[in-house]
């Protein structure tokens, strides 16, 4: 990390079809070896795997599954006097964002299923509804946080 400047924040562009910088986001963290198109191409058929199960609107479901999945606190590790604390900060909503994609794409790369359109799909739909890896990842890192809140004071 540099010590002179911040780096600065770069504006994610709007996808083509759904016209949202989320799922251009979300695009990017699918992407592999350079190969934008083919996760344009795995994002826009699980959309459309979710229109045809929920019967909703996919962007809006996506956003929901976002939104659930966002983190308010996170720990990190700080390193007092020989010993290793566990401190809970708050995060910024960029940052939980950010956490909430990385965690749905893990979460549905572990899911049983044959292919990755599908598992991305349904990861969605349950993190949407509340259930699933992405939403147990999220509760237990609330929990993490929760219970190193007497460290709280090292930030």
């Amino acid at each position: 990390m540099s010590r002179r400047k911040n780096a600065e924040k770069r504006i994610v562009n709007p996808d083509p079809v759904y016209r949202n910088r989320l799922v251009n986001m979300l695009v990017n963290r699918i992407l592999k070896n350079g190969k934008k198109s083919l996760a344009y191409r795995i994002l826009y058929k699980a959309m459309k795997n979710i229109k045809t199960k929920t019967q909703k609107n996919p962007l809006f479901i996506l956003r929901q599954a976002i939104r659930k999945a966002t983190p308010k606190v996170a720990v990190k590790a700080r390193r007092v006097g020989g010993s290793t604390y566990q401190v809970p900060v708050e995060i910024q909503s960029s940052q939980g964002k950010a956490l909430a994609i990385r965690w749905l794409l893990t979460s549905a790369k572990k899911r049983a299923g044959r292919n990755f359109i599908s598992k991305l799909s349904n990861e969605i739909i349950d993190t949407a509804r509340d259930t699933g890896n992405t939403i147990r990842k999220k509760e237990e890192t609330h929990r993490m946080a929760e219970s190193n809140r007497a460290f709280a004071h090292f930030r």
